[in-house]
């Protein structure tokens, strides 16, 4: 049997990118996916290759800035599929500024678009994964972990992500509902465009990896979701999962 199988998980920026390699390993694995995205077109076009495997699965165009319409989409889903199992806040946009320079714009973009639609996803979903003892994937970062220059509004917000994560695996635990995080380096469209324009810098970054690589959008980090979203992480919950080539060791 797949690890996966008979399994309803919503990925959030799945459209393309990280959030489209763990839907499309998901649905390797027997699931079926609800991707929300803001792009219509890249959404359209990621559902049709993901049908290939889950004829069920749909794509949820949506602003996830409107928080207010956040738990429709979770409804929604729930009462298409009858249930909920996996829920995966990937989605996240965000400003690279010096702090001399960060405004409150940078924050609200880092916010609104990542921070609070993780809150009030697993806020929404809970009554639903309490039925099914379902897993939660948030998403940090090692710019919030190592506090990289030029990253200050998308690094508070990964870090508030991590913390809710470490309250709502104490909180859901006693549901049988697990919640963990995976900070990622991954080879996503937006990192090797900058590679490409600052080839020098990116080389610098890859030789600070000791595996020497990115990891593969789908292999890596879609293979680690898979785990975190099956039976066998059973026993895990409220960890930072780094899936970064061991760029950072956690203590």
């Amino acid at each position: 049997m797949k690890k996966l199988e008979g399994k309803i998980a919503i990925i959030t920026g799945a459209a393309g990118g990280i959030g489209k390699g763990i839907a499309t390993a998901y649905v390797k694995e027997g699931a079926t996916v609800a991707i929300i995205d803001l792009n219509a077109e890249a959404g359209n076009q990621t559902i049709k290759e993901l049908q290939e495997y889950a004829p069920e699965s749909i794509f949820i165009q949506a602003n996830l800035a409107e928080h207010e319409k956040l738990a429709d989409i979770v409804k929604t889903v729930a009462e298409k599929f009858g249930k909920i199992d996996i829920l995966v806040n990937n989605a996240h946009a965000s400003r690279m500024n010096s702090i001399a320079d960060t405004t409150q714009k940078d924050f609200d973009l880092s916010f609104d678009t990542g921070f609070y639609p993780t809150f009030y996803f697993m806020q929404a979903a809970l009554p639903y994964l309490k039925e099914t003892k379902g897993n939660i994937i948030n998403f940090a970062s090692g710019a919030g972990i190592n506090g990289d220059v030029n990253q200050v509004s998308y690094a508070v917000a990964k870090e508030a992500i991590r913390a809710s994560t470490r309250v709502a695996a104490n909180e859901f635990g006693p549901f049988g509902i697990n919640v963990n995080i995976i900070a990622p380096i991954a080879k996503s469209p937006g990192l090797v465009q900058w590679a490409e324009e600052n080839p020098e810098y990116y080389q610098g970054m890859l030789s600070k990896i000791p595996m020497r690589r990115l990891g593969e959008l789908e292999g890596d980090i879609g293979r680690v979701a898979v785990f975190l979203a099956s039976e066998d992480s059973a026993y895990i919950t409220g960890q930072t999962i780094m899936v970064d080539g061991g760029s950072i060791k956690m203590r």
